[in-house]
């Protein structure tokens, strides 16, 4: 069994709790949180520090930073070529898999070097620092200036997906469709690709070994991307700015407005939806594998 032990800011523990929040189980002594997935145990410790264990431990610490007792030897979690935040780069980044309500969307976005200024210049910065409406009004920009392609998969077809396959298996099979279907489109070839990890490479493609037109050539993988090359800050915001759009449809369509992420208001919102318009309409609107689906059933049955 694997154990990585990481120490992570407030800001960060609060974006894993909301991450994990579907897994939670009764935490440890000396543990503010504690989550049962199904590759790995993650535990909050009140000192900041973050231990995974199980068999993919080492591969979602990575995600998060770098393991506490190797920090000072340890080298960056991807070494890039020298002078690549110059390069003419496609960004790929996935926005709304930790979000109960949504779809899944993923953006591969196109900046070559003699637009990086540019790109710059519109404000395109990692996405966290953004405000929602900074990121619609810099993605309507991005839109008329750089060449990209999204994949949606709308919460229909995420849960079909999701009966024989992994959230990571998921999660790959959508970027590479859009990489693919960008570089198709593309009349001149990138010096380089850079996705936000969410996977080891081997992992990545190990999930792909049963896709065509697998994208190999060129390839990085690094968490933090989006401060590496601006390229993929574009994607981030503008799949951000999807996810968002999507949002707001089916909140009009339920009639009421569904909050993102994966807390207890959530919980709330799902089991007045399943008031209204039954259990199986969350099959439309939500992500049905994570707990919130049991918990707002939960609610619904305690309220009858």
């Amino acid at each position: 069994m694997g154990n990585q032990v990481i120490k992570l800011s407030t800001a960060s523990q609060e974006k894993l709790k909301n991450l994990y929040h579907k897994y939670a189980v009764t935490p440890p002594p000396y543990a503010t949180f504690s989550a049962k997935t199904p590759g790995f145990v993650v535990t909050i410790y009140q000192s900041g520090k973050v231990m995974f264990q199980g068999k993919d431990a080492e591969t979602e610490a990575v995600k998060w930073g770098t393991p506490a007792e190797k920090k000072k030897a340890s080298a960056p979690n991807t070494i890039l070529p020298e002078g690549f935040s110059d390069w003419s780069v496609i960004g790929s980044d996935e926005v709304g898999k930790g979000d109960y309500f949504g779809p899944l969307v993923v953006v591969s976005a196109f900046v070559s070097r003699n637009q990086i200024a540019l790109v710059k210049e519109l404000g395109v910065k990692d996405s966290k620092q953004l405000s929602d409406p900074e990121i619609i009004r810099i993605a309507r920009d991005l839109h008329a200036t750089i060449p990209y392609q999204k994949a949606t998969l709308h919460n229909s077809t995420y849960n079909k997906m999701q009966r024989t396959m992994t959230q990571g298996k998921i999660t790959a099979i959508a970027h590479n469709a859009a990489l693919h279907a960008l570089i198709e489109k593309l009349e001149q070839k990138p010096d380089a690709i850079l996705i936000d990890q969410f996977a080891e490479k081997p992992v990545y493609y190990q999930h792909l070994r049963s896709e065509r037109d697998v994208v190999r050539d060129d390839v990085y993988f690094s968490t933090k991307a989006e401060g590496l090359h601006v390229s993929v800050a574009a994607a981030s915001i503008l799949a951000r700015a999807f996810f968002l759009k999507e949002m707001d449809k089916l909140s009009q369509q339920v009639g009421v407005t569904l909050p993102k992420g994966a807390g207890a208001k959530v919980d709330q919102v799902a089991a007045k939806i399943i008031q209204r318009h039954g259990q199986d309409y969350l099959q439309k609107i939500a992500k049905v594998h994570f707990a919130n689906t049991k918990k707002a059933i939960n609610l619904n049955e305690r309220r009858l």
